[in-house]
C-alpha cells in the first residue's frame, strides 16, 4: 500500500503526466481518494519553485547548444505561447484567475510545469504564481478524482 502512494508521489512529479496521471492511479489502486489527493498534490508542486526560479534561465542559456537547442527553444517557445495565451484571455488583472484556470482544467500540456513556465515568461510574482498554480493543481485533482471515481462506478472497473 506504502508502495502505491510512492508511486502517486513520485508520478505527480513528472511533466505531462503529473497529477492528471497519478490521481486516476491511485483511484485505481484502490487508495484512498483524500490521501492520495494530498500526496499527488505535495509531488505535484515539489518541481515549482525550482522550475519558477531557474528553468526560464536555463532554456533561454541552452537554446543556442548544439545538442539540446531544438528541444530547449522548443520549451521557451511553449512557455511563451502559454504566458500570451493567458495574457490575451484574461489580461494582466485576471492573470491570477486565468492561470488557476489554465493548470486546473486537466488537459494535456495545461500542468503545474507548463503553468509555472508561463508565469515565469510573464514574470508573474513568485508568491502569486506559486499559489495560483497550486489553487490549480488542487482543482485539477479534484477535477480528475470524480472522472477517475465516476468512471470505475460506471464502468466496474
Amino acid at each position: 500500500m506504502l508502495l502505491h502512494y510512492i508511486m502517486c508521489f513520485l508520478v505527480s512529479m513528472v511533466p505531462l503526466i503529473e497529477l492528471r496521471g497519478a490521481i486516476p492511479y491511485a483511484v485505481g489502486m484502490g487508495l484512498d481518494y483524500f490521501t492520495a489527493l494530498v500526496i499527488c498534490v505535495i509531488g505535484n508542486m515539489l518541481p515549482v519553485p525550482i522550475i519558477y526560479l531557474f528553468a526560464r534561465k536555463v532554456l533561454i542559456w541552452g537554446m543556442d547548444k548544439r545538442y539540446i537547442g531544438k528541444f530547449f527553444t522548443f520549451c521557451v517557445n511553449k512557455g511563451e505561447h502559454a504566458g500570451q495565451k493567458l495574457t490575451q484571455k484574461a489580461g494582466r488583472g485576471g492573470l491570477f484567475l486565468a492561470l488557476l484556470l489554465f493548470v486546473g482544467i486537466p488537459l494535456p500540456g495545461t500542468g503545474a510545469w507548463t503553468g509555472t513556465l508561463a508565469a515565469s515568461f510573464l514574470d508573474m510574482g513568485f508568491k502569486s504564481a506559486t499559489l495560483s498554480v497550486c489553487l490549480g493543481v488542487v482543482l485539477a485533482g479534484i477535477i480528475m478524482g470524480v472522472v477517475s471515481v465516476t468512471g470505475v462506478h460506471v464502468f466496474g472497473l
